[in-house]
């Protein structure tokens, strides 16, 4: 997206409320916390898992006296997105951030992300140390802008109790899924009891479907969708159609579809799900079954996108050095993200974090929590561009459209192929 746009005035009440945000501790220097340079760090996380954050800020902020961080949970990443492109433009932008990988790229564009090359460089670590296949939204025009934060990819959780009851085996591919999600229903007087499977409302699984079929999001041109080519994308959605009209798929509302989709997981209600590997924590301490976790079952191929978030730099931060200590305890210090992996279940993103003896203890005890990091050699990001936000409200119209209000899949998929193609051709 181009500087300009990025960077669009907003209203002069949205400026005042953001500079609010920003408190009177906006990092110029002491702020009266003792000779302290006070940063701030804006973030998506809340509940559970804004808590382990929050820890995180925490034992940051006890371990030196040199460096204050004020963390602020500033809503969803779309809502954060929102919030920091306004913030840049009224200059109350926070110093650190976190930025939902897909999003990286367009501030990326905007030049307003500060590049981390030389930071990085004189730390212990170097980019060969990150896990490959969750460093595709750090490097743009040559510029370390971004670092894993909270990241995560799908994968399928399964009730093995009931599978196993029912003398069926973890699925390993749509064939099998469909059979097993089929054979898993429960039917009282034409009123389904249990479903087979279930997945969030959201983009990410029609894509992982998507890849699995060789299929890619965008082409290789960037002009229009990628999905087309051999009626891929209809094959998918008529895949997860024919299951929900048998109760195989129990589709959720998209109000809150996360926790519906989980608390039918633990209740017994469906499984297996298809869902984030940051959801194994809670997943784990309230599930009273035999629970595993496995791949995403392949069509054509195993293929997995990625997702969660990144933390950058802004380029607009008075306070560059400090920023890193923090950037850097979090990804080199035990008491930083490796502390707060073992907490939420996210990945470990470096060698030195897998290799770690908490986490190769953890992964000892709790299988579960390995196979999103096995999975990552199957990890593909084919929607990169700088018009995926605006793309992906689009997708989701067409998602709503084929399932919740039954809309012919063919046309509406050509529907939304004409409105990526115009978003493509204005960015």
């Amino acid at each position: 997206m181009k500087k300009s746009y990025l960077l669009s005035l907003v209203a002069i009440m949205i400026f005042v409320l953001l500079s609010g945000c920003n408190g009177e501790e906006k990092a110029n220097g002491s702020n009266g916390n003792g000779g302290k340079t006070t940063i701030q760090f804006w973030h998506s996380l809340d509940g559970k898992n804004g808590e382990y954050m929050d820890a995180l800020i925490q034992r940051f902020n006890d371990s030196q006296d040199e460096v204050k961080v004020v963390g602020t949970f500033q809503g969803s990443y779309d809502e954060a997105a929102t919030k920091l492109q306004q913030s840049i433009s009224a200059n109350t932008g926070p110093d650190v951030t976190m930025l939902e990988r897909a999003y990286v790229q367009q501030f990326a564009e905007s030049d307003v992300l500060e590049d981390m090359s030389s930071y990085l460089k004189s730390s212990g670590l170097k980019k060969s140390d990150f896990a490959k296949g969750l460093m595709g939204h750090s490097t743009f025009n040559e510029k370390l802008v971004s670092l894993p934060l909270n990241r995560s990819t799908p994968i399928l959780h399964v009730n093995k109790t009931i599978l196993d009851e029912k003398g069926l085996k973890v699925p390993t591919n749509w064939e099998e899924l469909k059979k097993v999600a089929n054979a898993l229903v429960v039917k009282e007087g034409g009123k389904v009891n249990r479903y087979g499977f279930t997945m969030p409302y959201d983009t990410w699984y029609p894509i992982a479907m998507i890849s699995q079929s060789k299929g890619t999001f965008f082409n290789k041109d960037k002009t229009s969708i990628g999905f087309e080519k051999n009626d891929v994308g209809v094959k998918v959605f008529e895949y997860l159609k024919d299951m929900q009209k048998t109760g195989a798929l129990y589709y959720p509302p998209s109000q809150d579809s996360g926790n519906i989709v989980n608390q039918m997981f633990t209740t017994g209600k469906v499984p297996m799900m298809f869902q984030s590997t940051g959801t194994i924590g809670d997943i784990s301490q309230n599930a009273k079954f035999d629970y595993v976790t496995a791949f995403l079952p392949k069509n054509d191929v195993y293929a997995t996108p990625t997702g969660g978030g990144n933390v950058a730099m802004l380029a607009s931060s008075k306070n560059k050095e400090a920023a890193w200590k923090f950037i850097d305890f979090m990804m080199e210090d035990p008491d930083g993200l490796l502390q707060f992996i073992l907490d939420t279940g996210y990945l470990p993103f470096t060698k030195k974090m897998a290799e770690s003896k908490e986490i190769q203890d953890l992964w000892a005890k709790e299988p579960n929590r390995k196979t999103a990091y096995d999975q990552l050699k199957y990890a593909v990001d084919n929607n990169k561009s700088v018009a995926w936000p605006q793309t992906m409200h689009e997708f989701f119209s067409a998602i709503e459209a084929i399932m919740y209000d039954d809309a012919k899949i063919e046309p509406t998929l050509k529907t939304f192929k004409k409105e990526t193609e115009r978003i493509l051709s204005e960015n």
